[in-house]
């Protein structure tokens, strides 16, 4: 399996790529193979001039074309997701989420931030063809502390977070594979036909 990972934070220091981080380890330990992309990491001219032949899209296109689910961290900004991811997903072709399990999570300064997830960051991966969209995960700012050696995370947001994680691994270990279509033909070919 492969998860591509996206953080739609334009900081370092993220609450979203706390969260993020969190959830790519707990994958990575049950063997899930996850290739991870921060927004602030593309070239800013490649997003705002819609570059979609630039390198570093391209990489990142064929990366979640290759992928089975995709992990969408943004932090809430003015009752929407962050500009910086919705550039980035922009660049993505029309059905780039089909086949696909999605798990967005966010994170706000309150939880009257926490339906943006559902009026604004949904709708945008539901026109990208997500085959099966998870019910997000949200945190509130307070539910994440920096320290000196990391994060610590709420344990309420920590049990969430490990529902909807194990919720994700379950919907991925689950869907059908599509065929190739060498293997399609094959299958066409040794079919047995009757009447």
């Amino acid at each position: 399996m492969l998860v591509v990972s996206i953080g739609g934070s334009p900081s370092l220091t993220s609450r979203s790529a706390a969260l993020l981080a969190y959830a790519q380890r707990w994958l990575e330990v049950r063997g899930v193979a996850v290739n991870g992309f921060q927004v602030r990491d593309f070239p800013a001219e490649d997003l705002l001039h819609a570059r979609f032949d630039s390198p570093a899209v391209r990489a990142f296109s064929e990366q979640v074309e290759r992928a089975d689910g995709l992990l969408v961290a943004t932090p809430v900004y003015k009752a929407s997701f962050s500009g910086a991811l919705k550039t980035l997903l922009d660049l993505l072709p029309e059905r780039a989420l089909q086949h696909k399990v999605v798990l967005p999570i966010a994170t706000g300064g309150s939880s009257a931030h926490m339906l943006a997830v559902d009026y604004a960051l949904k709708p945008v991966l539901a026109s990208l063809k997500a085959q099966e969209m998870l019910q997000g995960v949200f945190a509130e700012d307070k539910q994440i502390a920096y320290r000196a050696e990391g994060v610590d995370l709420d344990p309420a947001l920590a049990e969430r977070l490990d529902s909807s994680l194990d919720h994700f691994f379950t919907a991925l270990a689950r869907r059908p594979k599509p065929l190739e279509p060498h293997e399609l033909n094959d299958r066409l070919v040794n079919a047995r036909w009757s009447i």
